[in-house]
């Protein structure tokens, strides 16, 4: 089944020409069945290419998809144009009401400010507590899962003396997690932060789960039943040439930035990039949507009550 999306978002046609199954809403509103409901709170700065990187692995599973775009209401964006967003962008406090099945939050550049310093930060704790009766699963990316943990937990992020940056091997803690079907027993993850959530401190928490580490970057995915939620610090949405786009920024602006570690042919930022983690991006992504359509009510109503 495909993932629904206006036929004049840009993603659309993107992810068309790529083979995405993708349809618009009359054919959408066709079909016999209940769509799951996804929002994406998109706190990148450029939304429409982080709208079209979550859609392209939420859109490959055999269900139909319903996405949802929202945005912090107490905070415009200056990186992607007025109309953009005004055409295909909800803030939170119109939606809030509103039940789904689940909830994409994603990185933001600002991580070298304490949570309590982000200009947003008393909104985005609104929306994580509105998570525990209006949404049945969450997934907190980066700087988003950072915040999450945070909040629920008190985990505190660390700022790293160096930006942990490249692809890094990750070990399967977990095999027999249902997020984790079909996952080798290590992997290849992108990563670009100047933070880390440090591993001891969440196996400190008796309530969370870790299901991927790094011996080099530390936990990459962590689970949290009590709140519905996974927590992802690093990249698997990443394109192709994501990091080598953040690398020619940083070069071109002078400022200090080592080549991504195991990333370019022979580490020669001259060779295209090898992308090397793109099935297990559609494993966790479509393992998230497989456990969603598995647990979630029919009933959207029923969602956060805990009866059906």
């Amino acid at each position: 089944m495909p993932i629904k999306l206006p036929e004049t978002l840009p993603a659309y046609d993107v992810l068309l020409n790529e083979g995405v199954m993708v349809m618009g809403e009359d054919r959408a509103a066709r079909q016999d069945i209940r769509p799951l409901r996804i929002a994406l709170l998109n706190l990148m700065p450029k939304k429409i290419q982080t709208e079209t990187q979550f859609a392209r692995l939420i859109g490959a599973t055999p269900l139909q998809i319903d996405l949802h775009l929202i945005r912090i209401s107490s905070h415009e964006t200056r990186n992607t144009a007025a109309e953009h967003m005004e055409a295909f962008y909800k803030p939170w406090v119109e939606v809030q009401d509103e039940k789904f099945d689940g909830l994409i939050i994603t990185g933001a550049p600002i991580e070298h400010l304490p949570f309590e310093e982000v200009t947003y930060w008393d909104e985005l704790q609104q929306i994580f507590d509105w998570t525990q009766t209006n949404v049945h699963s969450t997934l907190g990316v980066c700087w988003g899962g950072m915040a999450m943990i945070n909040h629920f937990h008190g985990v505190a992020k660390h700022m790293l003396d160096h930006k942990a940056f490249g692809c890094f091997r990750h070990q399967n803690l977990a095999p027999a997690s249902p997020y984790l079907r079909g996952f080798s027993d290590d992997l290849l993850m992108p990563v670009s932060r100047w933070t880390e959530i440090r591993q001891d401190e969440v196996e400190a928490v008796p309530a969370l789960i870790p299901l991927l580490s790094s011996d080099d970057t530390g936990p990459a995915l962590v689970e949290d039943p009590e709140h519905g939620a996974l927590y992802i610090f690093n990249h698997f949405e990443y394109d192709s040439g994501t990091l080598k786009e953040e690398y020619d920024r940083d070069v071109s602006e002078g400022r200090e930035i080592k080549v991504p570690v195991n990333y370019y042919p022979d580490d020669d930022p001259h060779n295209p990039p090898t992308n090397r983690w793109r099935s297990h991006a559609h494993l966790l992504y479509g393992n998230w949507i497989n456990e969603i359509y598995q647990t979630t009510p029919f009933d959207l109503n029923a969602i956060g009550t805990g009866h059906w």
